[in-house]
């Protein structure tokens, strides 16, 4: 792998557009600039610039080959700056990822607050359900609700989420309310598409997790089409607390079964081994953590209004 000088010598380049510019940029001669990029070419064993007399563009390597090193120069700077700040305000770039649902219904409305506390911060947020590796996409972490694969990465533990049975009061008015999870077999359900199933609904019990085998009208990896289904009449369904609270309070929603609490499920921040000593990191962590342990309402934690029809 090249050496860090040389990294930079190919970024100073390539940003400055010649030899020469980027020589006079670092105090050297050209013909250091060319020779130390040539170097580098044959460290790594691609050409990173197709050269002609007049001028220099990047190669599909090479133009890879920058867009990583811009990213290590610019951790490298803040990883100093860090240091010598020892405890200074969080600045630089901040790449996030997390699930849409909770991304949305959580995580969105507060994200003005933090960079209003960090104002020193560029925050960079996209919101996806698949896994993603944050090391080749260049985040500096990403937020999953589930149990945790095995990994070299840190991870930490933010909150965590409730499974709420619910249903629309006029679906219940035409079926009933179950009293049981086995009552659940002879209702419309609504379920989680996974890997082209849907997933069982899963309650806690003084001794362990039942398990209920579901079917209805209809399955969906989205929990918004859920819940839309749900609002709809359509069946009963097993959606996070916190993407069902707000219908529970209204009471266009209503939980069932709520003496037999769904599955919880653990939210956890993964990022790289080097990610944790950065100030944004550090600071974007503590925040969410906060946002997620602030209850949202009553409904969440089990008192849901099964009275209201």
């Amino acid at each position: 792998m090249g050496t860090l000088d040389g990294i930079e010598i190919f970024t100073s380049t390539v940003t400055a557009g010649s030899f020469a510019s980027a020589a006079r940029r670092l105090g050297v001669t050209p013909s250091a600039v060319s020779r130390r990029v040539a170097q580098l070419e044959e460290e790594l064993g691609v050409q990173l610039l197709a050269r002609t007399t007049r001028t220099l563009r990047l190669t599909d390597d090479g133009r890879a080959f920058y867009d990583r090193c811009l990213r290590i120069i610019e951790e490298l700077g803040e990883a100093r700056a860090a240091i010598a700040r020892s405890g200074g305000k969080p600045s630089g770039t901040l790449r996030v990822d997390a699930p849409v649902a909770l991304g949305r219904k959580r995580i969105a409305s507060e994200l003005p607050r933090f960079l209003d506390r960090y104002p020193d911060i560029r925050l960079d947020i996209t919101f996806r359900d698949q896994l993603v590796d944050p090391i080749a996409e260049g985040l500096d972490l990403v937020i999953r609700i589930g149990a945790l694969a095995d990994s070299t990465l840190v991870a930490r533990r933010l909150g965590e989420s409730r499974i709420v049975h619910c249903a629309s009061p006029p679906y219940l008015r035409k079926r009933g309310m179950p009293k049981t999870p086995r009552d659940l077999q002879k209702h419309a359900c609504i379920g989680y598409l996974s890997e082209g199933r849907p997933l069982s609904f899963r309650f806690v019990t003084d001794e362990d997790i039942a398990v209920v085998d579901i079917q209805g009208p209809c399955n969906a990896n989205d929990v918004d089409l859920m819940l839309t289904m749900a609002l709809a009449g359509k069946g009963i369904a097993g959606i996070f607390d916190f993407v069902a609270h707000e219908h529970l309070e209204r009471g266009t929603l209503v939980e069932v079964l709520a003496d037999h609490p769904g599955a919880v499920w653990p939210i956890h921040a993964l990022y790289p081994k080097n990610r944790h000593l950065l100030p944004k990191v550090s600071a974007f962590l503590d925040f969410v953590a906060s946002v997620l342990r602030a209850p949202e309402s009553t409904v969440s934690r089990g008192t849901s209004r099964r009275g209201r029809r």
